[in-house]
């Protein structure tokens, strides 16, 4: 075991705001399995050191939690009104963190118009079949020639319903190099995005969480109903809007509004918005 430590870095925040799906709190502990570990962390209320129970190095959870945001910093350029100021006072210490593409691309095509526990529900089966042993109950995240050869029905076994036959193509596509994920890192936002949406199931919302999440692209603004909803009762009447807040519409007055780190700011009023409403 080690310790993690960074300032302004709240654990249970970071990992039940709903980005990740495979990690469950469990006796007062954190448990996941990332990179092909399980992965058990506790957090002092007090120091705020993290324990972290775990053969992956002390280097894979700074990158992880992305300890190298200067969070302050981030916080102070997205925070353009009282509302957000609220959002940034309750949930400070909220930190994105850094998936990995090929797990974060086809967790996001799962959420397509599903609650987070049907979401974690169905990589949890999929992964018990698809995936490898790391212990008792544990599974790795399929790799894509897995998932290749997996025919639609047994997918659908796994409760992926009508997105079966949509992770095949995408696997299909990776495996075959159609698709080279690494290349997305250097593209610019706007390319990026059009280069996920030519896979079936990936809408702008979905290509936005998967080139925040996973990809660096901090202007990328991830619209959902959650979001939807607040950005309509907060921020509606902006002349930006001229009554018409169409999700695409709100994901650019994101950008425009927040800045390069609008990710940071949807994600701190997604989480309110969960806990509390608008």
């Amino acid at each position: 075991m080690y310790t993690l430590f960074s300032e302004n870095f709240n654990l249970d925040y970071t990992l039940e705001c709903g980005q990740v799906f495979r990690w469950n709190y469990i006796d007062e502990w954190w448990t996941g399995v990332v990179n092909g570990h399980v992965a058990r962390l506790q957090q002092d209320s007090k120091s705020g050191e993290v324990l972290v129970d775990s053969k992956l190095p002390k280097s894979f959870f700074e990158n992880y939690f992305r300890f190298d945001d200067d969070l302050d910093a981030i916080l102070n350029e997205v925070n353009k009104d009282e509302f957000m100021a609220e959002a940034i006072r309750k949930y400070m210490g909220l930190r994105l963190i850094r998936q990995e593409p090929w797990e974060c691309l086809i967790s996001y095509m799962l959420a397509t118009a599903w609650s987070i526990p049907n979401i974690k529900r169905a990589i949890s089966m999929m992964c018990s079949s698809y995936g490898e042993v790391i212990e008792e109950g544990y599974y790795s995240f399929p790799e894509p020639h897995s998932l290749v050869h997996a025919c639609d029905d047994d997918l659908r076994g796994c409760k992926l319903g009508f997105r079966a036959g949509r992770v095949i193509k995408a696997a299909r596509h990776v495996e075959e190099g159609n698709l080279v994920l690494d290349e997305i890192f250097n593209l610019d936002y706007n390319a990026a995005k059009q280069k996920l949406m030519f896979l079936e199931g990936i809408g702008e919302k979905v290509a936005d969480c998967i080139l925040l999440f996973a990809f660096e692209k901090m202007e990328a603004f991830p619209v959902d109903t959650h979001v939807e909803k607040v950005v309509k009762t907060v921020y509606g009447h902006h002349d930006f809007f001229n009554g018409n807040a169409t999700k695409s519409k709100i994901g650019n007055w994101g950008r425009m509004y927040f800045g390069h780190y609008c990710g940071y700011a949807q994600q701190y009023f997604f989480y309110q918005k969960r806990l509390e409403g608008v």
